[in-house]
């Protein structure tokens, strides 16, 4: 299955750790995709370090991380 047949959607942070606003919370961006249960796009951020993934707005993503070799 590629990401195109998940409906994800390109992002220019994917990858790196980003600020979610409408929490304050910091997160590796791992997909912006429809949400499972709406028909709403959303980003989806892992907790740097492990964790449960949760889900924001797109236009809720800031401060990315620098870029380094290995994002």
């Amino acid at each position: 299955m590629t990401a195109e047949s998940l409906q994800h959607r390109s992002h220019r942070w994917l990858g790196r750790v980003v600020e979610d606003t409408a929490t304050g919370r910091k997160g590796i961006l791992r997909a912006v995709a429809p949400d499972i249960d709406t028909p709403r796009t959303v980003a989806w951020l892992a907790p740097v370090g492990g964790g449960r993934e949760w889900t924001t707005a797109p236009g809720a993503l800031a401060n990315p991380a620098p870029l380094t070799p290995d994002t």
